[in-house]
């Protein structure tokens, strides 16, 4: 009886063993040291436009768990603040949950400047890819731009391309319940996920792969682009919130890091 029990034990321990061995973590355990800190940082967080988004039920998601690692927060439901120049100075990073809208002439400048002297821009989906559709020059700093969301909300996968870059590292593709963002994007981005358009929608896409996640530089600021996270539970998924927090620290980073230089464009010139 004793031998029994103990081959049972056995077989059961080497099937668990066996299962964990081949269980593949969704997130990295341990975020990788090689992004910047957020402690200290001062952060703007610029939320508003229209409603669909939860623009301030995500803003207000995000803010504990940045404070959390030791970002100084300030809240804005404004644009004006853009159009404060002194205080713009100030900020090491803006994350922009603002859908549509319209944008002053003066609220872009302050924006678009205060990116180009270093301070960096992050945020997701129609936040900051569909934001202020008739600001072209805005557009050109973010990278890219939404134009269509074939099928509204289904569930297709994020496929991680980018295994090496610290903002993916440690993270496997997932599946997602959101919008599936089919945009208009620089060929010079850094792309770090993509997704693939089925034909079930409309047929002349099937086939298509479409960045999801990018990063860019607009002058010294680093820009961070997450196209998924259409209403705030969508954050809830793990793969997506650790990635969106991941290109906030790395988009903070403008202003004490150097350039870095990744160009690998799509299409290749001459050269």
């Amino acid at each position: 009886m004793r031998t029994n029990s103990f081959s049972g034990k056995l077989a059961l321990f080497v099937l668990l063993s066996l299962f964990v061995l081949n269980m593949k973590p969704v997130v990295a355990t341990t975020p990788p040291d090689d992004l910047p800190s957020l402690k200290g940082k001062k952060i703007l967080m610029v939320w508003g436009g229209w409603e669909g988004h939860e623009p301030r039920q995500v803003t207000y998601k995000l803010k504990p768990l940045l404070e959390k690692e030791g970002a100084i927060i300030t809240v804005s439901d404004s644009l004006g603040v853009y159009a404060n120049k002194k205080l713009m100075d100030s900020f090491d990073l803006i994350i922009q949950a603002w859908t549509m809208g319209k944008i002053s002439k003066e609220q872009e400048k302050g924006l678009l400047d205060a990116v180009k002297n270093g301070t960096g821009i992050a945020g997701a989906h129609g936040g900051l890819g569909d934001s202020f559709r008739e600001n072209t020059g805005y557009q050109y700093m973010v990278g890219g731009q939404w134009v269509a969301h074939p099928g509204n909300v289904h569930k297709h996968t994020i496929n991680i391309t980018d295994k090496n870059d610290p903002i993916t590292r440690g993270i496997n593709d997932f599946q997602l319940k959101s919008e599936q963002y089919y945009m208009h994007i620089d060929p010079n981005v850094k792309v770090l996920a993509t997704t693939s358009f089925t034909g079930e929608y409309d047929d002349w896409i099937d086939g298509a792969v479409m960045p999801v996640a990018w990063k860019k530089t607009y002058g010294k600021g680093r820009v961070f682009y997450l196209s998924p996270g259409h209403v705030a539970d969508d954050f809830d998924s793990p793969e997506l919130m650790e990635l969106f927090l991941r290109g906030i620290r790395w988009a903070s980073g403008s202003k004490y890091l150097p350039k870095e230089e990744w160009v690998s464009p799509v299409y290749p010139g001459k050269n």
